[in-house]
């Protein structure tokens, strides 16, 4: 890696650590493809930290730093990563690390569903978009998947307009494929039978937690607060904070760049930076 003044939202060694191999085996298997099998130059910790600098930013790709590698090479490599799995891998390996970090097996058992609407950026596609009216949001939707402590385990997104069950069923079918030993689902009250039947075709009990009509106003709702804290966690990176992506795969990558980011430093044990006194 050149020398430099390290960014906020670099990687340390011991994360660099954690994602090194994952890289460099996707590097290896590219030059076995490659008739001339020369190696390419860039170093791939300044590729990922120049990712993790936009995701957490939210600067637009030309906006990268000088010394960082050039935009047009970074969008290659997360293009490259995006399409061929490789974020979606390393969320993979890096919460079965932080859950065995916590005490608990690798593969969960239980999961919480919940949706986020947000508003999109004008180069946006209008194919992609939608109206969520029941929170007068035109843009695109959300869905997340998480255990019980709020690692996020699969993620889907749609234009705004496509339904709580549409979203449902996509995550319990991605989650499903990925952890098999997942059997339990707590959702919303938004989700509706579609889900639940469709989680017991699974194998999966899928169970709406509502609120208690005895209380007003804001208050913790049983397991749903679990994963309305993973929306919040992966806000703190402003790329999230809209939906700028023309397409809704990138957008699945963002947040999962965003979850590998948060991940690393529990495992590592590095404190997640806000945002206050770091302007």
């Amino acid at each position: 890696m050149n020398e430099r003044k390290p960014y906020p939202s670099d990687l340390s060694d011991a994360r660099w650590a954690l994602i090194e191999p994952t890289l460099t085996a996707w590097r290896n298997a590219r030059l076995e493809r490659r008739p001339t099998g020369k190696p390419a130059q860039v170093d791939l910790r300044d590729v990922f930290n120049a990712l993790l600098y936009i995701n957490r930013t939210g600067i637009p790709w030309k906006y990268l730093p000088h010394d960082f590698p050039g935009h047009g090479t970074v969008y290659f490599y997360y293009a490259a990563w995006r399409d061929e799995g490789i974020f979606a891998q390393l969320n993979y390996d890096l919460t079965g690390l932080a859950r065995v970090k916590d005490g608990r097996k690798p593969e969960p058992t239980a999961s919480v569903i919940d949706t986020q609407s947000v508003k999109t950026s004008t180069n946006v596609p209008l194919t992609s978009q939608g109206t969520d009216a029941a929170k007068k949001i035109v843009g695109r939707k959300r869905g997340i998947l998480t255990d019980t402590i709020g690692l996020i385990l699969a993620v889907t997104v749609t234009a705004a307009g496509l339904s709580e069950n549409a979203l449902g069923i996509r995550l319990l079918d991605q989650a499903k494929a990925k952890y098999p030993t997942i059997s339990k689902s707590w959702v919303d009250t938004g989700f509706k039978n579609a889900v639940i039947e469709h989680g017991a075709r699974l194998g999966i009990d899928v169970e709406v937690v509502n609120r208690s009509p005895q209380k007003r106003g804001f208050h913790v709702v049983k397991r749903r607060r679990v994963v309305e804290r993973s929306i919040g966690w992966i806000m703190m990176h402003r790329r999230l904070a809209r939906d700028y992506e023309t397409l809704t795969a990138s957008s699945e990558a963002m947040i999962h760049l965003a979850s590998i980011d948060n991940l690393s430093k529990r495992i590592t044990d590095e404190a997640t930076p806000t945002w206050r006194g770091t302007y």
